[in-house]
Parts: structure tokens; C-alpha cells; sequence
């Protein structure tokens, strides 16, 4: 049995159906991410989960119970938010220290656990500092602590890094992470980031409009989107439709649409000949630098194709350079299939 269940979740506000008859399972120790663009109503469903929001109709289940009407307080979750809510006249062990005075913990049992926390958050040396004597990151970790020294049920993440600077997001991705394996706790993590997601989930749960567009690990979610949007949000496809491609390729294709990734596309001087491969030309129009990769915008035809290549010392091609493009058929992605 599932370990977290939403059953036929529908959540109106208003007149606005956020919600759309969510069915998603969830299983102990699991970080599964909520992943989908601003309104899609990832945020909303985690709020579901916690009790903030009420749903307008189905059921969710926590370890086999019905938690549907039941309090926030009674759920047992921990929750961290983009912003710390930390308490500025507290200091960071005071902080901590919150949630288990408010469940009356014995003070010896209390200082065992704010110990152990603080030493799995990096943090015992900041414990009597105020929080605006620490770093961005440093106050996320704060907050996380507090969110999981009460030992929660599950851990809940409402884009806790959105805020943080691009380096330390990556390093505080690597650390929750750390801490919720090191802790075997179950978290859902929120996030419009895919990149973020593809590091940190055991599986992702991709929102569009309110429905499950598709649920599955971060790599099948890459290489196999099943929908033409999970292409669109995840690694960057290529996207055409059937008469598109045809035209650019001068073969026919049995789909609806067809995804490629911009990594799979070789660049050539020569047109090559490859069985089971697509082949056609185009120009450069535009370059730029993406860390490590460089990725082309090409004119073909009147259609923009996306190439990446890794960044070397020696660019090979520049803007205005023709040259002949492939693709390998199995690196194709069809939509709409018969």
C-alpha cells in the first residue's frame, strides 16, 4: 500500500477549477517532486496535502488513514517555504527549538534532538546566532531543521530555493537531498525548475492545467516524454508536427508530432549517408554559450532547429556558416501514433 494517496482530488476556487481529479501515489522515504510551470497547481495540491487548503471533493490518505478533515496539526508535516519565516528576535537554536515546545518534548529529549539536527545541517556552530547574522542559505538550512526536528510524517518543500543564487541553489539541491536519505524521510518537493527536479526526485510528478501529465523517473521523463508538453517542458525538445518534419526531411512520418533533443542533432560539412537516419540543411543564425554547451539556432528551411555541442577552445561553426544536420530515427520521439 501507498504511503501517500490522492484520490480523485478536485480543488475549485471559485469558479476556477485548479484541481482536475488528481489520482497520485506516493511511497515511504520517496523525494518526489511536483513539476510543472506558475498555475499548474502543484502548489496547491501540497497545501491540499497539508490541510491549509480544503478540497472540494475526493479523499487523501496518509499510511492507510483518511486525512481528508483532519487538522494541519494532526497530519504531522513538516513544511519549508521560499520564504524562511524564521523568527528574528529568536536565535537559530530558539528557532529550532519551536516546534518541540509547542509538542511539549521533554527539555532533555530536546537538546538530544536539536544536537543531532544541527550537526546534520551544518549548523552547530551558527546555533546562537540570530537569523540576520547568517546567509540565505544558511537560513534555508535553519528552516529546514526546524521543519525536521520533530520528526514529521513527510516533509513538504514549496520551492524553498527559488530565492537563493544559482551556485548556492545547486549546493543546497546536493544537501536536502543528503539529509532526506540520511533521515529515510518521505518529501514532496515543489519546484517550476526541471533541472532541479531531474536532481533531486526519486520520481516527478509532472502538472499541467491542473491535471497529472505524466509521472515517472527524472530519466524517463527526459528521453520518453508522452505528450507533446512534457516535451516541450523537459530537456528542451525540438518540437514539429508531422508536415513539418516531412517537409524538412522529405519523408513521411506515421505521427501526429514528432520531438527531437537538441543534443542528439549532428552537425556535418557533407551531407551524410546513414541508414535509418534523417538528414537535411540549414544555416546558423544565432550562438550561445549554456555553461558547458553551445547551442545553435538554426534556420532550416524557414524552420528553427535547436543544436547543442559541447563547448571547446576551437568553435568549429559560426553564425552565417550552411551545414548538413542528422538524426537518428530511434532519437526521435512520435506523437499521436495510430
Amino acid at each position: 500500500m501507498s504511503y501517500i494517496k490522492f484520490e480523485n482530488i478536485i480543488k475549485n476556487f471559485g469558479n476556477v477549477n485548479v484541481l482536475k481529479n488528481i489520482n497520485l501515489e506516493i511511497e515511504k522515504g520517496e523525494l518526489v517532486t511536483l513539476l510543472g510551470p506558475s498555475g499548474c497547481g502543484k502548489s496547491t495540491l501540497l497545501r491540499c496535502l497539508a490541510g491549509l487548503e480544503p478540497v472540494t471533493s475526493g479523499n487523501i490518505f496518509l499510511d492507510g488513514k483518511n486525512i481528508t478533515n483532519e487538522s494541519p496539526k494532526k497530519r504531522e508535516m513538516g513544511m519549508v517555504f521560499q520564504q524562511y519565516s524564521l523568527f528574528p528576535n529568536m536565535t537559530i537554536e530558539q528557532n529550532v527549538a519551536f516546534g518541540l515546545k509547542i509538542k511539549k518534548i521533554p527539555a532533555e529529549q530536546q537538546k538530544e534532538q536539536i544536537d543531532e539536527i544541527m550537526d546534520i545541517v551544518g549548523l552547530s556552530e551558527k546555533r546562537k546566532s540570530y537569523p540576520d547574522e547568517l546567509s540565505g542559505g544558511q537560513q534555508q538550512r535553519a528552516a529546514l531543521a526546524r521543519a525536521i526536528v520533530t520528526k514529521p510524517k513527510v516533509l513538504l518543500l514549496d520551492e524553498p530555493l527559488s530565492a537563493i543564487d544559482a551556485k548556492l541553489r545547486r549546493s543546497l539541491q546536493i544537501e536536502i537531498r543528503r539529509i532526506q536519505k540520511e533521515l529515510d524521510i518521505t518529501a514532496i518537493f515543489v519546484t517550476h525548475d526541471q533541472e532541479e527536479a531531474m536532481v533531486m526526485s526519486d520520481t516527478i510528478h509532472l502538472l499541467y492545467q491542473g491535471n497529472i501529465e505524466q509521472s515517472d523517473t527524472p530519466s524517463n521523463l527526459y528521453v520518453k516524454p508522452e505528450t507533446r508538453f512534457a516535451a516541450s517542458f523537459i530537456g528542451h525538445y525540438n518540437l514539429f508536427s508531422a508536415m513539418e518534419f516531412q517537409e524538412l526531411v522529405k519523408k513521411e512520418i506515421m505521427a501526429k508530432d514528432i520531438a527531437f533533443r537538441p543534443e542528439v542533432v549532428c552537425l556535418h560539412k557533407e551531407p551524410p549517408v546513414e541508414d535509418d537516419t534523417y538528414v537535411f540543411s540549414g544555416k546558423i543564425r544565432d550562438c550561445m554559450s549554456h555553461g558547458n554547451t553551445l547551442r545553435y539556432a538554426f534556420d532550416c528551411h524557414g524552420k528553427k532547429v535547436d543544436v547543442d555541442t559541447l563547448f571547446t577552445s576551437k568553435k568549429e561553426w559560426n553564425t552565417g556558416d550552411s551545414c548538413f544536420l542528422s538524426i537518428r530515427q530511434n532519437d526521435c520521439i512520435l506523437f499521436g501514433t495510430e
